[in-house]
Order: structure tokens, then sequence, then C-alpha cells
């Protein structure tokens, strides 16, 4: 079993979901505390430098640079703790499955199997021959992002037993509840003093994204006036229905089940309330700064109809901004970024392909506060689902890949691209 398979199969045993309904905490669940301290010990036993597990979970570390590159700006390698809530994730139990063709079946529940089809996953096609980690089909891997932090840990612990192996000095950064927006957000980027660095997180192997979706959630409030039904004519106002024709005005064309590439969408993510008040929440997302304020401006012109017609104050709308397209902040000081991931790709054999990102990264906060940060995909597929896998040699693959980028960084004179 290669060093990063065996701290992945360990890793993803360690419950650490996060929890949206518990957005004002960070970490937003205490199991994420146990999984800092675990990878706290870990980068010790590794022998990593000045590691810290913060009382929010964040767990930071230094290794030094290789000998000749001292001079030369830290680079930070992130990747997040945190599970995502959205499919069972206590008591994960991976395995590796031999691949030869056809589905790929994970696991069997309640007697069907749970698999995966080559039309589903066209790439699975590639793997024929190959181990793959599934999980039983009871719960996600949490490759999102465990993947990342094995290969970030297998990739510190090659550097230290191989001296001669170039790379600056390196900053490691973990972070809690990346999947419910919080991520990067209390990381002390004056402590850290990291120049530039890159998320591990995503999905095929080959994808480096330095652009994202821009995001922001939505709040639509309706209030109604409620009387007895008997009465209701001309005066009742029911918030369901109006709720119901507010999202009909939502351009259906424009829901992320009919949109891919660069298209954004309007998402409905919850619905809560009575005919007497009632809140509807969604996420709004576009890769275009305009077309990202049309959305919101979409969103004031429905409720202003609707008040228009159910009288003032009917309906509300506000919106809590979550990240930015982080391409916005891309720059000539920052191509040596995108440059060197996409050489570092093609050196370990893999054609990679510049991918917008259709989501958000710990990348997209940390590059508008100052710290470039695009993102090196880890090679896992089907994330926050039960059909979650990884093939072993793309977990291989990404360290050595990692490890050919870092290198580059060893190289870069003075802190300048």
């Amino acid at each position: 079993m290669s060093d990063v398979l065996e701290r992945f199969m360990r890793y993803v045993q360690v419950d650490s979901q996060s929890d949206p309904n518990n957005m004002d905490e960070t970490p937003s669940t205490p199991r994420q505390h146990e999984m800092a301290r675990f990878l706290g010990d870990e980068l010790r036993e590794i022998g990593c430098e000045d590691v810290a597990v913060d009382e929010h979970a964040y767990v930071t570390a230094t290794l030094p640079a290789s000998a000749g590159a001292e001079g030369c700006p830290a680079l930070l390698l992130c990747a997040h703790i945190d599970s995502s809530p959205d499919a069972p994730a206590s008591g994960v139990r991976p395995h590796v499955v031999r691949y030869e063709g056809g589905p790929l079946v994970s696991g069997v529940v309640d007697g069907v199997p749970v698999q995966t089809t080559t039309e589903q996953v066209p790439d699975l096609a590639q793997f024929v021959g190959q181990d793959i980690v599934c999980t039983d089909g009871t719960t996600l891997l949490s490759a999102d992002d465990k993947a990342g932090v094995a290969e970030i840990c297998a990739l510190l612990a090659r550097l230290v037993s191989n001296p001669d192996l170039p790379h600056p000095t390196i900053k490691v950064a973990f972070v809690p509840d990346e999947e419910i927006g919080h991520g990067a957000e209390l990381l002390d980027l004056e402590a850290l003093g990291a120049r530039w660095g890159y998320t591990v997180d995503g999905e095929a192997l080959g994808e480096f994204n330095y652009e994202c979706f821009s995001a922001c959630e939505a709040t639509v409030r309706v209030r109604g006036v409620m009387v007895h039904p008997g009465a209701a004519k001309d005066v009742m106002v029911n918030a369901i229905t109006v709720a119901s024709e507010f999202q009909q005005l939502v351009p259906a064309s424009e829901r992320p089940e009919h949109t891919e590439g660069r298209e954004g969408f309007y998402h409905p993510t919850d619905i809560e309330g009575t005919a007497d008040a009632l809140t509807l929440s969604y996420i709004l997302r576009d890769f275009d700064a305009d077309g990202f304020e049309g959305r919101k401006k979409t969103f004031r012109a429905i409720a202003a109809f609707l008040n228009d017609r159910y009288g003032e104050g009917t309906v509300e709308v506000s919106f809590r901004e979550q990240y930015r397209n982080m391409a916005e902040k891309f720059g000539e000081a920052e191509r040596c970024l995108v440059d060197f991931a996409l050489e570092a790709n093609r050196e370990v054999g893999i054609e990679p392909v510049l991918v917008p990102a259709r989501g958000g990264t710990d990348g997209a906060q940390l590059t508008f506060r100052g710290l470039p940060c695009p993102n090196i995909a880890t090679g896992g597929y089907n994330a926050h689902s039960v059909r979650e896998f990884v093939p072993v040699r793309n977990l291989e693959l990404t360290v050595d890949l990692l490890e050919r980028l870092v290198a580059k960084f060893a190289q870069t004179p003075g802190g300048e691209a």
C-alpha cells in the first residue's frame, strides 16, 4: 500500500462532517476538532515545524525550504477537513475494488447495488484494471477533501525523506467548514506568511481551476394575509401561493439541472413556513460580474412585480455574498501559478484542462484576501454522494504532480513571478 493510500484510508474513517444548521460556530461540529488534532499529530510525526491547531479547528504548519531555496517566497498548500453534509458521513468504511469494467459497484444496500456506470462517469472506462477506493454504499467516501489532505501529507513526508528534492518554504493549512461556505475565512494570512498557494480539492485528474463562480445566498421572505378561508375572497394573501409564483417567475432554463460550463444558475435550496409567512432560500451563481449582479436584479424585479400585485411588503429579498470569481484577481504577476501547474501536470503524463469551477474553493476566499490560490484536482469522482470513489493511481499521481509543482517555486528568485 502506497503512503498516500494508507493515509487516505485512515483519514476518511475520522468523522468530520460539517453542519449547515450551525453556521454561527466555527467549526460547525465538534468532530472537526478531532480531525484537526489528528492531523496536527500527523504533521508533527512527518517532521513539520510550527504545527498549530487553534480553537476553530484550523491546522497550520511549516516545512522549511530545501537547501538553496531559502530566499524563495513561501508557498501555501491548503485542503479542507470537513465532509459534505449532503450524504451520510459517519462510519465511513473504505475498501479497494479491482475494477474490471462495467458498472463500478461500491456496495450492496438493502439488496440493491450502489453503482456507477460509464454513462454516469465516462472517465470510468479509463480505469479498467486499476484499483479504486470506494465506500460500502452507505456513506460518502470523503475524498472531498481528505484525498487532498492525504496527498499534501504524503508530499510533505516525501520531501522530508528526500532532502535533495527542491522546494520553497511550504506553509500548510487544513481548514474546517469549507462545505458550508466558511473554509479559509478565519485563516490568519499575515501569520501564515505565504506569497501564493494552491488548494488541493476538486475532482478529475488534470482539471485545473483558476476561475470559479461568484456566489451569494438569496433569502426571499413572503408575508401573507390570513383570514378564515370561508371569508377569504379578495382578502387572503396565501404566502405559499406567492412563493410558488416567485419560483415560477425565476427563469426555468437557468436552473442547475439545465446549465453547464460557464452558464450560471438560480437554485432553490430550502423552503420553510406556512400560509401566513414563508421563507425561500436560494443560491445564485455566475462567472461574469455583470451577470452576477443581473441575477440579483432579476430577484428584485420579481419581488417588485409581486408586491405590485399583492401589496408592498409582501415579498422582501436579501442577499449574502459568499465568494467571488477568483479570476478577477489574476493578473500577469500571478500567471506563474497557472503556467507551473499546467507544466507539472504534463511532466507526470497528465494532459491538463482549464476548467471554470462550477462551485467555490477556499482559494476563492484566499485570492480575494490577497493570497492568489488556484486549485489542483485530487482525482476523485461523485463527490457528495454514496457513489463517491477515487482511483488509487490518481492519488499517487497527484503526489508526483505536487512534487514537480513545488520544485518550480524553488527556482523562482526574489519573490518575482
